[in-house]
């Protein structure tokens, strides 16, 4: 059965799903304050027709949209960013103050994306990046708030999945538009258990201590429920990010573990299955009943990313000791 495009989640937000390369992988989001609107992750340059169809059907003006606040620019976050800035006469892009340079010149971002998936894939994936001028961006710190009409919202710096991430607090909802600080929950492995959660170590600046500092941080806020890009809505976060921050010790153990018994030429593929088997009997002991075939389609993306950032992690703790 086709996922919904759009989804209404209450408190005047809206789920968008990206159509990055599955159903229910990525989602940004449109939020409302009155007669101003914001949007919250962009998907990828591929997302913005689907952006402007809702705007449209809704009949939102175009410059009704105040803001484009993507939580850090990795491309499945932020690739959409300035397609959706050209649509949006009067949009300001907010963005963490270190990924605002990769934003005004995405040349770098462009030429990473293109060599790990080929020029094809790429455009297939992410379709394109599009440079935003400099004078249409702003850098947020933390602690800054703006106001979306009358709605304020609440930026934390929060680093340990990248250095640039922050996360958005929205004290209307009790909620917080998380990006990957924290994790991902695919609705596909939610069971009678409730959400099956797990962190992402994505190359290339995953570090387990600020990681679990941003997690914190954000349980601090006691928020009712949070607002993932991998995805959607998740209420009652305490108990999920206690679990998170169980996984991100058990991860640091697992990448230790396989480092003390591999080599260099090893690390990677020993990496990669002890990942793999630790999450699939994660998700088979929170009660996910997917044939193996479907959990491991279901994982699969994650296993590769997740063992290859713990690869970067360790070489790069391996150089700095």
């Amino acid at each position: 059965m086709a996922v919904q495009v759009y989804e209404d989640i209450g408190h005047h937000i809206t789920r968008i799903d990206t159509g990055m390369i599955h159903d229910e992988l990525a989602a940004c989001y449109l939020l409302e304050g009155g007669d101003e609107y914001a949007v919250i992750e962009t998907g990828t340059h591929n997302t913005v027709p689907r952006i402007l169809a809702l705007l449209e059907e809704r009949a939102i003006r175009r410059d009704q949209v105040s803001y484009v606040i993507p939580t850090h620019v990795h491309l499945d976050h932020a690739g959409g960013v300035g397609g959706l800035m050209e649509a949006l006469p009067r949009a300001t892009l907010l963005v963490h103050p270190r990924g605002a340079r990769h934003m005004i010149d995405p040349s770098k971002l462009k030429a990473g994306a293109t060599a790990v998936y080929g020029e094809k894939a790429f455009g297939e994936i992410y379709g394109d990046i599009i440079p935003v001028s400099e004078d249409r961006v702003r850098t947020m710190a933390d602690g800054d708030e703006i106001l979306v009409g009358s709605r304020r919202l609440v930026f934390f710096d929060t680093p340990g999945h990248a250095r640039h991430h922050f996360c958005v607090y929205d004290p209307a909802s009790r909620g917080i538009f998380t990006g990957d600080t924290f994790g991902l929950s695919y609705p596909v492995l939610t069971t009678a258990k409730g959400p099956f959660i797990l962190p992402t170590t994505t190359p290339v600046q995953f570090d387990p201590s600020a990681l679990k500092a941003s997690i914190r941080k954000l349980l601090a806020l006691a928020p009712e429920r949070v607002y993932l890009t991998h995805y959607g809505r998740l209420d009652n976060p305490q108990p999920l990010g206690e679990q998170l921050l169980i996984m991100v010790d058990d991860f640091v153990a697992l990448a230790e573990g396989v480092a003390a018994c591999s080599d260099d030429d090893t690390l990677d593929g020993n990496l990669r299955r002890a990942m793999a088997d630790y999450l699939l009997a994660a998700a088979r002991s929170h009660g996910c009943t997917l044939a193996e075939e479907q959990l491991r389609t279901a994982l699969g993306m994650d296993i590769q990313l997740n063992s290859q950032g713990l690869a970067v992690w360790l070489r790069s703790r391996h150089r700095a000791g």
